[in-house]
């Protein structure tokens, strides 16, 4: 009893640093979305107006078209890095691309969106080669596909930092016995492979997915907040000088809350018939 009193006493700290810089703000936020400066009344008058407003509908359009795709690239480019990089071993050029990649995740806001002006912006570096042999004519940094090219550059480190540990779970025993059974290279990851690997790709499909859908400071120095996504809705709504109206940030906040939610709800179920089946 007393091992497990002073492990809670020791757990103390981190209930509290929680609930004020968790639960406390979550639950702020979800009652002041509930509250319409328009109609100065309690209600659902805000979500009303974010779900019959084509511009708030834009943004959240935006945001789910640039995170899912972003996250799709991003996943698929990084399952490949993180077989590439089993594969390799414990060598030299494995420690220093697992250095590099560790780096490179924490590499974002205002100083990647900076490096992607100097090497894809209108009169970028990379632009004027391209250009120059003609292998890029309509290509825009500044549009939603090229917020998808900047946000998959910043999704694939920390996919490959997710799912390098999940090759762990397959044996080089398995890859020999099927072989032995006369199960080729595509049946093995069809059956095999994908089939252990399915949990820790949905996962990581999942934090890829919410990592884009809240990223604010990379596209807000980007485009200067003139591109229409949620995150810098909710700034100008927060911050704004013209168009202020902290509830109903509130609101849209709550929204992706309650997105982020179903799609893990689906993961989660996923996630079960997953493991059935690998069973």
């Amino acid at each position: 009893m007393k091992a497990k009193w002073l492990a809670l006493l020791f757990v103390l700290p981190f209930a509290l640093f929680f609930i004020a810089f968790q639960l406390a703000p979550l639950a702020w936020v979800a009652v002041s979305s509930f509250y319409s400066d328009t109609y100065e009344a309690w209600g659902f008058g805000n979500y009303q107006d974010i779900l019959t407003s084509a511009f708030y509908l834009q943004a959240m359009k935006f945001s789910l078209d640039i995170s899912i795709w972003s996250s799709v690239y991003g996943l698929l480019i990084a399952l490949v890095g993180s077989y590439s990089l089993r594969q390799l071993g414990p060598t030299k050029l494995h420690d220093f691309v697992m250095s590099f990649t560790n780096m490179t995740s924490n590499f974002a806001g205002v100083p990647l969106a900076f490096a992607f002006v100097i090497l894809l912006g209108l009169n970028g570096t990379l632009t004027l080669i391209m250009r120059k042999y003609g292998l890029m004519s309509t290509f825009n940094l500044y549009s939603k596909d090229g917020l998808i090219v900047l946000y998959t550059y910043f999704q694939i480190p920390l996919g490959v930092l997710l799912l390098y540990p999940a090759f762990d779970g397959l044996r080089d025993d398995w890859r020999e016995s099927a072989a032995l059974l006369g199960a080729g290279r595509w049946r093995f990851w069809r059956y095999i492979g994908l089939p252990v690997l399915a949990p820790a790709l949905m996962g990581t499909f999942v934090i890829l997915l919410a990592n884009a859908l809240g990223a604010y400071a990379t596209v807000y120095a980007l485009t200067t907040g003139n591109f229409n996504v949620v995150p810098v809705r909710i700034a100008a709504l927060v911050s704004g000088d013209i168009s202020l109206d902290p509830n109903m940030g509130s609101a849209l906040a709550m929204l992706l809350v309650v997105l982020m939610a179903f799609i893990t709800l689906i993961h989660q179920w996923l996630l079960r018939r997953s493991y059935l089946n690998v069973r």
